[in-house]
């Protein structure tokens, strides 16, 4: 068996925060079972740093960000402090990628330019919710739709760029630890942006371009981006690139039910920390309302 073929075959997980706040105890727990899977695959774990959002990420949350991952007991053996054969790590630097990936979608037709912003699909009769992070895309800007908008600009609104998904079409897919998983593009999720209007790359084609590019092999991330797989798995196909394996973490929530966000800033790893909690006691009992 030649180098590449063993090199394919080998686990090769990973771990992207994105430096726009201090990690919490869900965080934790995510990469936690990230490491877990790696270290029972004999594999590579890699760090990527996804600090694409330049109006929330900052240095400081960076610099902490390594701080609290080698506190809490992980390690990694690819990532922007180390280096490695796939790097850069950092998405700020990584730019080209996306932009390459982009330009192909559009040239084989799977994107449309979209002057819609979040609150008018929020404000549209046609929009229901589709219990995400992202409401249905009513198709205004779709061409062909029953009311298209121009694509260019309009009265000075900026232009984003939105897959095409196949409506009606079922996307399937096993998840290592929710099983058998389906979602119908058109019904459970809309057209999604893929660019932004700042000229910057949108969550979803970001993240299958790096997961591709890294050679990653199973993606171990919290149950709130099921919906997203879907998403993505339809990005893989239109760029002809195989998708890794998928396994998705219940949350830790909040004594009130809540899944735990940034915003916690009291269950964050370097608070926990200063009021003396160990790694060791944290990883006894996950459920934040115990801590």
């Amino acid at each position: 068996m030649d180098d590449i073929s063993k090199k394919a075959q080998s686990y090769r997980g990973r771990f992207a925060p994105s430096p726009t706040g201090y990690l919490h105890l869900g965080h934790a727990k995510t990469f936690w079972t990230a490491q877990q899977r790696a270290l029972a695959n004999n594999g590579v774990l890699i760090l990527r740093n996804e600090d694409l959002d330049r109006s929330r990420c900052r240095p400081e949350y960076v610099s902490a960000l390594y701080e609290d991952l080698r506190w809490f007991g992980f390690n990694w053996q690819e990532g922007p402090d180390l280096e490695g054969p796939l790097g850069p790590y950092s998405q700020s630097q990584r730019f080209a990628l996306y932009r390459a990936a982009f330009e192909r979608l559009k040239t084989a037709g799977f994107v449309y330019p979209c002057v819609c912003s979040r609150q008018d699909v929020l404000r549209s009769i046609a929009a229901p919710h589709a219990g995400d992070d992202e409401p249905l895309y009513p198709g205004t800007c779709r061409p062909g739709g029953a009311t298209p908008t121009a694509a260019k600009s309009k009265n000075g609104r900026q232009v984003n760029w939105r897959f095409r998904v196949p409506d009606g079409e079922s996307v399937e897919f096993a998840d290592g630890h929710y099983g058998p998983q389906l979602f119908v593009a058109g019904k459970d999720f809309g057209d999604f942006v893929v660019w932004r209007p700042d000229d910057v790359p949108a969550y979803q084609l970001a993240v299958v371009v790096d997961d591709a590019a890294m050679q990653i092999t199973e993606v171990v991330r919290g149950e709130d981006l099921l919906r997203s797989t879907a998403r993505q798995i339809l990005i893989f196909r239109a760029l002809s690139l195989e998708p890794p394996q998928f396994y998705h973490c219940p949350l830790v929530t909040d004594d009130s039910g809540e899944r735990l966000a940034k915003r916690h800033e009291s269950l964050s790893l370097r608070i926990l920390r200063q009021k003396g909690f160990t790694p060791e006691a944290l990883r006894m009992d996950w459920k934040a309302d115990s801590i």
